[in-house]
């Protein structure tokens, strides 16, 4: 770890400790003190963050049809933006990095994955009563503390990096103070990815209130300060405290909603057994547009298909979660039908916990053999589709088409580089059949996010892979101990 980032932890852990004393004071919408850390993370040199270079000589996917693909082909990275790709760019005085055997591509977009449940992984036991995910996840987050959310999404993002993944939606349904969406934030920032940060009350569905007003700070203080951030907020229905649906619900759905629509935010909601029913309800309050991002699409009848898709909700599928965990409760995933009413749709992890990785490769695959098992259907997924689900229309449904998901010129320079000459992917004549039926996390050689070269030659660059990886553990040893995950 670098001495700057050996002071920004320093920093969070007293500043999350100085919040957490604070929490019952008024006046929330002050900056709490970890705003000057915040800032004196973004005043880097430029230099630092963002390099010129070229890609030399790889397999190009662009995955822009108006670029296409090409078999050997330079990308250009400029102030972390993608100035050109073409056959070949030959500039003066700007470094050559050789990308030949490798295929060039936007990194993934993973579009829904709770990021502070990362360390649990290794203390869940499947669908177990007591040590499955849910209720393990409900005994740890009540005693997480702030240093045990940054471990963990710092954890995460690790493997998120690894993977191939540069921008996720870190969708946190554990925010149980200030000091908590802090932690999560920095963890973001210090990782260098780009994300949706989609703030959530204290569980998940839940009896507390959502604290809007530190929402508003983070809106106000954070977010202009971190460009690769963008803001969210989680809907959950609140319930009473043996999980029933309180008879207010829509009495708490307005209110959310008037909020996130007064801040001009998207909003993330997950169905399931408890929402059945509600597609209906906020389709009569106008609630149904681009914002929202509806997370498995598993029991929606026709009806709600058809009133989704034509309101343009974005839909996030998690096919190793939906495979392993859901599909008994739920239904299967309705890919087939939501592909065929063109919906906007990507993919998700989920929780890296729950589906013991965080391997993007993996999700791709996991909804080939989800959609191969199916008789009822005619319609065609290609590997091509896949990896289009992964990257642009993954962007396209956390709404960052504008900057990720493509190598298209004037946008950020999010771009991974995947070996073609490893052991386990060679020989690479088709590059989306071998990314979906060949690839894993091993074979991502390069990850670039914003132009910062964050991880080449398979070794992280920013940060120390062995001090994230104990950081998460000692949190999870004293999880494991004081939630009884043991």
């Amino acid at each position: 770890m670098n001495n700057e980032m050996q002071r920004n932890r320093r920093t969070l852990l007293k500043a999350c400790g100085a919040v957490a004393g604070s929490m019952m004071l008024p006046a929330l919408l002050a900056p709490v003190p970890t705003a000057s850390y915040a800032a004196d993370r973004h005043a880097q040199p430029a230099q630092a963050e963002q390099d010129e270079f070229i890609l030399r000589g790889g397999y190009v996917l662009t995955m822009d049809p108006a670029l296409g693909e090409f078999p050997v082909g330079d990308v250009h990275v400029k102030g972390g933006a993608i100035v050109a790709v073409a056959a070949r760019i030959d500039l003066p005085n700007v470094r050559i990095i050789d990308a030949s055997r490798t295929i060039v591509m936007p990194g993934f977009v993973d579009t829904h994955q709770h990021m502070w449940t990362s360390l649990l992984r290794g203390s869940l036991r499947g669908d177990d009563p007591t040590f499955g995910y849910f209720p393990s996840k409900a005994r740890a987050g009540a005693v997480m503390t702030p240093e045990d959310i940054y471990h963990s999404v710092r954890f995460g993002l690790a493997q998120n990096l690894m993977s191939g993944i540069t921008t996720v939606h870190d969708f946190c349904h554990n925010v149980c103070s200030p000091a908590h969406a802090q932690a999560d934030l920095q963890a973001l920032e210090d990782l260098g990815v780009r994300a949706r940060f989609s703030y959530g009350r204290f569980g998940e569905p839940s009896s507390q209130p959502m604290d809007w007003q530190d929402v508003e700070r983070v809106r106000q203080t954070i977010v202009p300060k971190r460009p690769r951030l963008s803001l969210g907020v989680v809907v959950a229905p609140v319930t009473e405290k043996d999980g029933s649906m309180r008879a207010s619900v829509l009495d708490d759905l307005s209110t959310s909603m008037a909020h996130a629509q007064a801040m001009q935010l998207p909003y993330t909601l997950h169905y399931g057994n408890l929402t059945h029913g509600i597609i209906d309800v906020m389709a009569r309050h106008g609630w149904l547009n681009s914002n929202l991002l509806l997370v498995h699409p598993q029991g929606f009848t026709a009806a709600e298909r058809q009133t989704l898709a034509a309101s343009n909700v974005r839909i996030s599928i998690a096919p190793a979660i939906e495979l392993q965990y859901s599909t008994v409760r739920s239904g299967y995933t309705q890919f087939a039908e939501m592909e065929a009413l063109h919906a906007q749709m990507g993919l998700s992890t989920d929780s890296s916990a729950a589906s013991a990785n965080a391997n993007f490769f993996n999700e791709m695959r996991a909804l080939l053999w989800a959609h191969k098992s199916r008789r009822d259907t005619n319609v065609k997924l290609t590997p091509r589709r896949l990896v289009e689900l992964a990257t642009i229309d993954g962007a396209r449904t956390l709404n960052l088409a504008d900057r990720t998901g493509s190598l298209s010129p004037g946008k950020r320079a999010d771009i991974v580089l995947v070996r073609m000459d490893d052991l386990d992917i060679a020989p690479v004549f088709d590059p989306f059949n071998s990314l979906v039926y060949s690839a894993q996390p091993e074979n991502v050689d390069t990850v670039i996010v914003d132009g910062r070269i964050l991880r080449q030659g398979g070794r992280f660059l920013t940060f120390d892979v062995g001090e994230v990886v104990r950081d998460a553990t000692r949190s999870a040893v004293r999880l494991r101990r004081e939630a009884g995950l043991a």
